[in-house]
């Protein structure tokens, strides 16, 4: 019996909570999208019934006919330490607004390029459209929102190819 717990006792003390960065090389110009999804946070996911439900996006609503205010889920936080907030949301905005084609075999999944994002807050971001736009929830599944050091350090690409647009 002695010997039972002995081997119990190593096989615990062998045991370590997970630590580190994961880095996926895949190159397979379709893989791109999964890696993303299983890396980073979005605005909103798909349940099981295909509805559309929060994931960093705690809440949302609109303030007007062209202004839409997300609040931010707390207590998310990324793969390196860094806790996810409005910072990140209006970055991964930003980002992708300056691209020519973010989506370019889902053009719909675009935003007007005239969308502007604003942190009101740590946890609160409001983006202004220049004109009413029904299908923002569904274009939130379509944008990921990666941390400060996927952006200083990848960046869908600008470190290797001085943009974000295209396979990365």
């Amino acid at each position: 019996m002695s010997s039972q717990v002995s081997q119990q006792d190593s096989v615990e003390q062998s045991v370590r909570a997970p630590a580190g960065t994961i880095n996926v090389v895949d190159p397979n110009p379709l893989n791109w999208l999964f890696i993303t999804w299983n890396t980073m946070e979005e605005p909103v996911r798909t349940d099981e019934r295909g509805h559309i439900v929060g994931a960093v996006m705690e809440d949302s609503r609109w303030l007007d006919d062209t202004t839409f205010q997300v609040d931010v889920r707390r207590g998310i936080r990324y793969q390196d330490g860094e806790d996810l907030t409005a910072h990140n949301v209006k970055r991964a905005f930003d980002e992708v607004q300056r691209w020519k084609v973010p989506h370019p075999p889902g053009t719909s999944l675009n935003f007007h390029p005239d969308a502007t994002a604003e942190v009101v807050d740590d946890y609160t971001v409001r983006i202004y459209f220049p004109e009413p736009d029904g299908l923002v929830l569904g274009k939130f599944r379509g944008m990921h929102v990666p941390s400060t050091r996927f952006w200083e350090e990848e960046g869908f690409g600008y470190t290797k190819n001085g943009t974000g647009e295209g396979h990365w």
